[in-house]
């Protein structure tokens, strides 16, 4: 009995363990994925949620800055529009002041010589009547839209100047999330690194909520459909070196499906990146950050360093002086 129950045990925790593991991650293996460590919250709730409440603002403030572009050149074509029916409208205006109006139009049909001549002028007294009263009728429209579109455009900017406050004040959410991380970086930007194809948004331009549903390549796991399209783009877009997304548990977004981790290196994770490994991981985050507002790009991490959209590049201690958790051997990226 006594032999049973402790082969129990062991078989139990071989389960355990390979339940716990990525399928095929042997000790040593360079594919495996690197423990990113999980000491440093900072880079969790309070980063999460205001870079995120920034993204939303920046949404809903493009989308604002549009709708204000559009009116603003609907309101030049009304005002377009509106010049030559106020001259027409001064015409009527001026003919009718001289000509008494009503009283010279009522002579005009008592003076005549016939009932043949009498109709004409009245069909005639009816068409002017009516061409002047349609006039009169776009001009008050012309004028009552253009109050309107001004109205709407105070409307927009008092919503941009809103939104400007929520991100102002998420910047420093964020500044002071990444306050342990001693300062500023000179960060990794490159004006060469190639476009992305923008991931899907909701009609009125800000990200919709997406869970973790789609079959993660790179594991058995899932990930959320903006997260494919990331990877999909930096894939397309050359960088097609080793990555691994999704994880049961551990720091980050990767239990939500919404974070990648990308080797430097051809052959997986190693060491600390050197020479074209380093070349590789540097351009790499350069995309991501440069494409961040078509991918919807939460933050980058890539060796000591982090980007997010609302505070930009910092430096990253948030590592146990290894190359996984310093992020030296892949970049990290989680979108929102």
């Amino acid at each position: 009995m006594r032999r049973r129950a402790l082969m129990f045990v062991v078989a139990s925790l071989v389960l355990i363990g390979a339940w716990a593991s990525p399928a095929g991650a042997a000790p040593g293996d360079p594919t495996a994925p690197p423990d990113e460590g999980a000491g440093n919250l900072t880079l969790g709730d309070k980063l999460d949620a205001a870079n995120t409440q920034w993204l939303e603002a920046q949404a809903t403030l493009d989308e604002s800055k549009k709708r204000q572009a559009d009116l603003v050149k609907r309101m030049d074509e009304m005002r377009r529009e509106l010049e030559p029916v106020r001259a027409s409208v001064n015409v009527i205006a001026a003919a009718a002041y001289r000509t008494g109006g009503k009283v010279r139009l009522t002579a005009a049909l008592v003076n005549t010589d016939s009932p043949e001549q009498f109709m004409d002028r009245v069909l005639l007294v009816n068409e002017i009547t009516l061409h002047n009263d349609r006039v009169i009728g776009r001009l008050t429209k012309l004028e009552t839209e253009l109050t309107q579109a001004k109205k709407a455009v105070d409307e927009e900017v008092a919503k941009q100047q809103a939104q400007a406050d929520i991100q102002a004040k998420k910047k420093a959410d964020a500044e002071a999330a990444l306050a342990k991380m001693r300062g500023r970086a000179d960060g990794y930007v490159s004006v060469n690194s190639p476009l992305a194809n923008p991931a899907p948004r909701n009609a009125d331009g800000s990200w919709p909520k997406e869970n973790c549903i789609i079959d993660d390549p790179t594991t058995s796991g899932c990930i959320t459909p903006r997260m494919l399209h990331a990877a999909q783009e930096a894939r397309k877009a050359g960088f097609t070196r080793f990555y691994s997304c999704f994880r049961p548990s551990g720091p980050y977004e990767h239990p939500k499906g919404r974070a990648c981790d990308f080797a430097a290196a051809s052959d997986g994770f190693g060491g600390v990146a050197s020479g074209n490994d380093k070349t590789y991981g540097t351009n790499l985050a350069a995309f991501f950050v440069k494409n961040a507002s078509s991918l919807g790009v939460l933050y980058v991490i890539w060796f000591r360093q982090v980007w997010t959209p609302a505070a930009g590049w910092h430096a990253y201690s948030g590592g146990n002086g290894d190359p996984s958790s310093d992020h030296t051997n892949h970049v990290h990226l989680s979108v929102i």
